[in-house]
């Protein structure tokens, strides 16, 4: 299926990648929501820790190097894309959800109920802005490696699903503790997921012009992804008891997955 992607149009296989990043990453979110057991949601964060931290050590930092730039211009971005990302969830410009800390915040937040519907409608909107940042981000990382080459924009795409489902969870969980109807939010976080297609289409045009961006861009991916697995997932990883045998084996699995299953190699 990968080699049959690999022919269409490189702006095609951007849209198609935001488009298919969006979506399932909003189906398997919503499926562990509404229905499948929690644990599941937890183990795979363990599935997208592996995923993320494969596809930024073992196939963009490389890709990276290879391109041309020394180890001195690469590692000094990497570093200031980590901090970068910390800085803007700190001011909640860019944001990826904490799950089940978020929604028990969100419960403790609505317990006065005289101010609890404005203040819960506002950390709604606030999700949102910064979901739709976050995937506008998304969008731009994923041209970036597609414009360096369009097997690695597949390993990119495959890592932005893998983070995006345990985010969206706690996002939904969230709209829904703020009272809002199921179907709201998951048409509002569909809204907000195409906002990756925008940062596709601007990162293909303005990087098309200005090549010699495009391997820093894919630093700040690699950034992103460790950032995310690191900071946001591996602690959520750490607590829990039960199964770990089965996270330590999807973990692997996730390695193995980027590995073996992108088709790129060096």
């Amino acid at each position: 299926m990968l080699s049959t992607l690999l022919t269409l149009p490189l702006l095609a296989q951007i849209v198609l990648a935001c488009l298919l990043g969006g979506i399932l990453s909003l189906g398997a979110a919503a499926l562990v929501l509404f229905g499948l057991p929690k644990k599941w949601l937890n183990y795979a964060v363990s599935f997208s820790i592996g995923i993320l931290l494969a596809t930024a050590f073992l196939h963009l930092l490389p890709e990276v190097l290879e391109s041309g730039l020394t180890p001195h211009e690469v590692f000094p971005a990497f570093l200031a894309g980590i901090l970068g990302f910390f800085a803007l969830e700190k001011f909640a410009i860019w944001r990826h959800s904490h799950g089940s800390e978020d929604e028990h915040a969100s419960e403790e937040s609505c317990q006065d109920h005289t101010h609890s519907h404005h203040h819960a409608h506002g950390e709604a909107v606030g999700i949102l802005v910064g979901d739709s940042f976050h995937n506008f981000t998304d969008g731009l990382l994923i041209a970036a490696a597609f414009l360096t080459d369009p097997a690695l924009g597949w390993a990119a795409t495959l890592a932005v699903v893998a983070h995006e489902v345990p985010q969206e969870a706690g996002d939904f969980a969230i709209l829904l503790a703020a009272g809002w109807q199921r179907g709201r939010a998951l048409f509002w976080n569909g809204v907000s997921s195409l906002a990756s297609l925008v940062g596709g289409g601007f990162g293909y045009v303005a990087l098309e012009l200005a090549q010699s961006w495009v391997p820093y861009i894919v630093t700040l991916a690699a950034a992103s992804f460790s950032y995310v697995a690191i900071a946001d997932l591996m602690p959520r990883l750490k607590r829990e008891q039960r199964g770990i045998a089965w996270h330590g084996l999807l973990l692997i699995a996730g390695v193995a997955v980027v590995v073996f299953g992108t088709g790129h190699t060096h």
